[in-house]
Order: structure tokens, then C-alpha cells, then sequence
């Protein structure tokens, strides 16, 4: 791992130089001379002293240069039917533009504005423009329960909410409008306006004079001109949704941010000017801020905005459709969108009707990636499929296989090596490091990298109790896993998904890899449930492949020894069940909390970000057995 070594031990050494060099492929107006601002630890700040326009770095630079041409989105909506390509210079035309009209309603640097907005090419220009003007956009995915976007408008304090009359799920109308107005009856900060994106599908009831047309306000608006801010400035807020509490406003900066994004589309994905690359995912999410919208516009990329889904738009071939239509060199998703193809599609009949060898890389992230569906991706694209691992909070990933620095051998189940500028530490209870091979708590030795979270929004004691309390020095990040003997990380869960089985911590994550590698499993879960005798057993829920055909009793014997085989008799594992689909949160995490919630009788509010509560209520039944 030569070049690899390298430059993570330089990183690790010497992250002042390292970043400073890593600094100048972004466009400063006015150079950083100071790198790392350590003087308020933990409170780290990046490039305090430098200035710069996030957008002028994804947009204008590009067309000053020459590019404008060069296609910069591709808008792909099967829902609606319909398609569009902006070129850099069309792109930077619509986001001036809007963030004109933002300016014309009063939105200067620092104002929050809230972007509840389906997959449309208004989204990025929405998001974009709040860079433009040094405002601070915090997205909320469309189409969330009105008391969410209420808890995100009373914490953000927008000025302005930008929306749209409707979103399109597979073939159903969601109608945004009623919910924009029944969360601002809900919350106690009001915003000056509401501006709203009538889309054909559903036309919107309006309210004089807080509610404007997106299409009258902006043929009235004028360009308006990139604003500069602190490198430090806050870019956005991104709200994580926790059960219980309010959510957590994740704060992302101007300048660490542009850095990071920048150096990790070189680095880790092997993207640069030119190069197609998708993100099959949702701007309301953090892969959506980070890799649908600003790494690829930063590097001169063109980004793929996909208004669809895995399968049912129309079919399990969606992806490969748009692969073949546009040519994709590089593909990103999470790995519960592509269970959900080999689930529709086993064999990956659909696949044969489509040329796509234009792909060179997929790569999955947001979910651990079972070896079986890997395994499957693999098989069917002859390509490198390359798992990491990151959060919302880091904004960029921690672990990966760095296909544009040193492509690595793959280890199934492991999202490879830590990131240049991720100090990874896997400690015990007591804080200290544990030898390799052993689990235990993955944490990132401060101070984090740019691009990362430098605090919550307005809250900087909940920052401090929610990552940094647990071990001094450290930042926790939740999960739980080891380093092997060459280095590689395998990330086995959120701690909590650990379970104690007569003293023995086992990691339910490793006994879903065994289950998921059985040939008529399309995805399961596996959850730790109270026990009067061992205090804890695992206990398992199994999704088959379509089609498949099985007897659930032999299916049920052939899973707990697979168990027994390869975890030990120690597991205890022998309750499973095969259900017709698992709760997912609409970024496709499975909500195991919520499982073991039901199983012990516990009663704990549903999250708001389910995709679907008929199928957590179908589950009650066979988990209270």
C-alpha cells in the first residue's frame, strides 16, 4: 500500500501541510495563511482565515475557465416522464438567478432558508443559490411528517421555505403544500415567505401574500453575484432524526468542506472534469449535500439527479437504463437499493437488455454491505464494487477503498482502509486501544478532518455530550467493529446492535453476513431480544429472493446451523422467521431499534423517517410470538 501509506501517515503527521496542500485546488478569494485553528480544542476550525463562494467554486469557475458547455446535470424522472440537461453555464444561469429572487425576499449571508423539495433539478439550483449568497440552507427530505419539518423550521429560523406543490412516490401524488402549512401552524417561528414550485401533478392552494410562485419570482428577479464568506461561515444545517429527542442540526463549514469534497472525488472515487457520475440517493440526505450536488460540481463533473427508484419505475433495470442512457463511468448507492434489485431480479435477467460498459466503479455506502449482495453486484457488472463507510456527521467518508490513490485488494464485509485525515482508533471501555482482530468502540482521534461537523447548530454542549463525552480526545462514532491484521476496518454496527449473550458480546452484524450468504436470502436482520437465562438472544427475520421457493422449516434449520457453524453455539441463535419485506427509514436503513423495541415490549415512538409503517405493524404479530 505504498502510495496509501504514505499519504495517510503524512496526513496523520502532518495535517497542516497536508491540507494546506489539499487547499489549493479550491478557488480562495482570499488564500487560507493559517490552517488548523486549535485554540478553542474541541472546537476545531479549518482554514479560519480564508475566504471563498462555495457555489463560484462549483459553478462560475468552471465557465470563467472555458467549460460551460460541458454538461453539468442530467435531471432523469421515470415518474414523470421526463428529462433534462443543464450545462455548466445553464446551471449557473438558473442558480444566479434564484438566488436573486432569495435576495429580492430579503435572504443575505448568514439567513437560513429550508428546502423541502422532491428530486428535481430545483433542488440543487435552491441549494446552490443559498451558497451564492452566503445564506445557509437546511435541507428536510420531501415529503416528512409536518410535525418534523415544524421541529427543523422552530430550530433552523428560516427566512424563507422554499417548496414545491407535490412529490412523486413510484405512481402516488404526495401532496407538500398541506404539510408546509400544517407544520408552520405547528411551529412558533414564522418565515417571511413560502415560495413554491408548482409541478403538473398537483397544483397548490396559495396564501397572499407569504406564498410566491417559483416561476413568477424569478422571471422578475435579477442575477445576483457570488457573496464571500469565511471559510468558517456555516454552509448548511442537516438534521439527523433521532427517536426521542429534537433532532441534532448538523453543521457543515464553507471552506473544510469545499476541501474535503474536493480531494475525496480525486482520491477516493476516481472522478475528475467531465467524468459522469451518479448518485442514486436523495438530497435530503448527506450523500445527497455531498455527492449528488457539491463533489461533483467542484471537480467539474457531471451529476446524474435521478427521480426514481431501484425497482417499480418501471422495473428492477432503473438502474441499468440510466447507466446505459448516460453513459456512467462511476455509480453510488446505498447497498439497500441493490438488494432490492436482486430481490426483483435474482439472476439479473433485466441487466442483459442494457449496455453498460461504460460503468467502471460502483460503490455502496449507508448500510453495512452484506458479502452476498457484494458478491451478487460483482458477478453481474464485472466492475470493482467498493464498500465504505461515513456518516451525516462527517459529511465524507472515514473508511474506503481509494480507487484514485491506490486501488486495494477487496475483503468482502470490510469498507477497507481509514481515509487520509481520519486518525480510526478501535479502544476498549476503559478508553485504551485493543490489540488487532478485537471489536470494540471505532472512534476517530481528534482533531476530525475538514469537511466534518465542527458543532451542532446552536448547540455546542449537545456536540460535546453527543460524540465527544465518551472518550477524551475522541470522537465516537457509534459503531462498533476491528482492524485485521493488514490494516483493513470491518465496521460490525452501531454499538447498540452488540449484544451480551450470557456474558459473551457477540455482534449481530456478523450473524447477519452468515445469514445473508444463504442463496435464497434477498436481505434480514438480526436483533438481540431480552431472555430471563442468557439475558440476550439473537433473534432473526429473513427476506427471500422472488421467486424462490423454499419449505420455511428446512430454510429455519439450515440458517441456525449456518450460525452454529461459522458465529459458534455460543450465538444461541434459533428463533428466525421469514417475513414479507423489513422497516427501512427512507435512506433504506433497517430500523432494527424499533425491531427490539417491539420484541421486548417496550414502547418507543416509530422514527419519522419510515418509509413504510404497514410493514414495522405487519411485523408486531411475529416479533410479540
Amino acid at each position: 500500500m505504498g502510495d496509501y501509506q504514505a499519504t495517510y501517515t503524512r496526513s496523520i503527521e502532518d495535517p497542516e501541510a497536508f491540507w494546506a496542500d489539499a487547499a489549493t485546488a479550491v478557488l480562495w478569494r482570499r488564500t487560507p495563511t493559517r490552517v488548523l485553528d486549535d485554540s478553542r480544542a474541541p472546537f476545531y476550525r479549518w482554514f479560519p482565515d480564508g475566504e471563498l463562494n462555495t457555489c463560484e467554486n462549483a459553478l462560475d469557475r468552471h465557465v470563467a475557465a472555458g467549460h460551460g458547455d460541458r454538461n453539468a446535470l442530467v435531471y432523469d424522472s421515470p415518474v414523470t416522464g421526463s428529462k433534462r440537461t443543464y450545462t455548466y453555464a445553464e446551471l449557473l444561469a438558473e442558480v444566479a438567478t434564484f438566488a436573486g429572487a432569495l435576495s429580492s425576499l430579503g435572504v443575505g449571508k448568514g439567513d437560513r432558508v429550508v428546502i423541502y423539495l422532491p428530486m428535481v433539478p430545483e433542488a440543487v439550483v435552491a441549494m446552490l443559490a443559498c451558497a451564492r449568497l452566503g445564506a445557509v440552507h437546511s435541507v428536510v427530505f420531501g415529503g416528512f411528517a409536518a410535525s418534523e419539518l415544524a421541529a427543523r423550521v422552530e430550530d433552523a429560523r428560516p427566512r424563507v421555505l422554499v417548496t414545491a406543490s407535490c412529490g412523486i412516490e413510484v405512481a402516488r401524488v404526495v401532496e407538500y403544500k398541506p404539510l408546509v402549512d400544517r407544520a408552520l401552524s405547528l411551529s412558533s417561528h414564522q418565515p417571511d415567505h413560502v415560495v413554491v414550485l408548482q409541478r403538473p401533478q398537483a397544483v397548490a392552494a396559495m396564501t397572499a401574500p407569504r406564498d410566491l410562485d417559483w416561476h413568477d419570482l424569478t422571471a422578475a428577479a435579477e442575477p445576483a453575484e457570488c457573496v464571500t464568506v469565511s471559510a468558517t461561515d456555516p454552509l448548511y444545517i442537516l438534521y439527523t432524526s433521532g427517536t426521542t429527542a429534537k433532532p441534532k442540526g448538523v453543521v457543515r463549514d464553507n471552506g473544510g468542506h469545499a476541501v474535503a469534497l474536493t480531494w475525496s472525488m480525486a482520491n477516493i472515487y476516481d472522478v475528475g472534469p467531465g467524468d459522469v457520475w451518479w448518485t442514486a440517493s436523495d438530497v435530503g440526505w448527506v450523500v445527497g449535500h455531498s455527492y449528488i450536488v457539491y463533489a461533483p460540481l467542484l471537480v467539474g463533473a457531471t451529476t446524474v439527479l435521478y427521480e426514481g427508484k431501484p425497482v417499480g419505475t418501471p422495473d428492477a433495470g432503473a438502474f441499468w437504463r440510466v447507466i446505459s442512457e448516460y453513459a456512467v463511468q462511476a455509480m453510488f448507492t446505498a447497498p439497500t437499493a441493490f438488494r432490492a434489485v436482486k430481490k426483483e431480479d435474482p439472476t439479473g435477467r433485466l441487466l442483459s437488455a442494457y449496455d453498460v460498459s461504460s460503468l467502471r466503479t460502483l460503490f455502496l455506502a449507508g448500510e453495512r454491505l452484506d458479502p452476498d449482495t457484494w458478491e451478487w453486484a460483482t458477478e453481474r457488472l464485472g466492475v470493482p464494487v467498493i464498500d465504505h463507510w461515513w456518516q451525516t456527521e462527517t459529511g465524507w467518508p472515514i473508511a474506503a477503498n481509494l480507487r484514485g490513490l491506490e486501488p486495494m485488494a477487496i475483503k468482502p464485509g470490510s469498507p477497507t482502509v481509514p481515509v487520509p485525515g481520519y486518525d480510526v482508533r478501535v479502544l476498549d471501555p476503559s478508553g485504551a486501544e485493543v490489540p488487532r482482530g478485537t471489536e470494540g468502540a471505532i472512534c476517530i482521534k481528534l482533531p476530525l478532518p475538514p469537511g466534518t461537523l465542527p458543532t451542532l447548530w446552536g448547540d455546542d454542549e449537545r456536540f460535546v455530550a453527543s460524540y465527544l463525552a465518551a472518550f477524551d480526545g475522541y470522537y465516537l462514532t457509534g459503531d462498533g467493529g476491528y482492524v485485521d491484521e493488514d490494516g483493513y476496518l470491518f465496521v460490525m454496527g452501531r454499538t447498540d446492535d452488540v449484544i451480551n449473550v450470557a456474558g459473551h458480546r457477540l455482534s449481530t452484524g456478523s450473524m447477519e453476513a452468515v445469514i445473508a450468504g444463504h442463496p435464497a436470502v434477498a436481505e434480514c436482520a438480526v436483533i438481540g431480544v431480552h431472555d430471563e437465562l442468557k439475558g440476550q438472544v439473537p433473534r432473526g427475520l429473513v427476506v427471500l429472493k422472488a421467486g424462490v421457493d423454499v419449505d420455511p422449516d428446512s430454510l429455519r434449520a439450515e440458517l441456525v446451523q449456518r450460525v452454529r457453524d461459522e458465529i459458534g453455539a455460543v450465538a444461541s441463535f434459533r428463533q428466525v422467521d421469514v417475513v414479507a419485506g423489513l422497516p427501512k427509514t427512507r435512506s433504506g436503513k433497517i430500523l432494527r431499534r424499533s425491531l427490539r423495541a417491539i420484541a421486548d415490549g417496550v414502547d418507543e415512538p416509530v422514527p419519522s423517517t419510515i418509509e413504510d409503517p404497514a410493514v414495522l405493524d405487519a411485523l408486531r404479530p411475529v416479533l410479540q410470538t
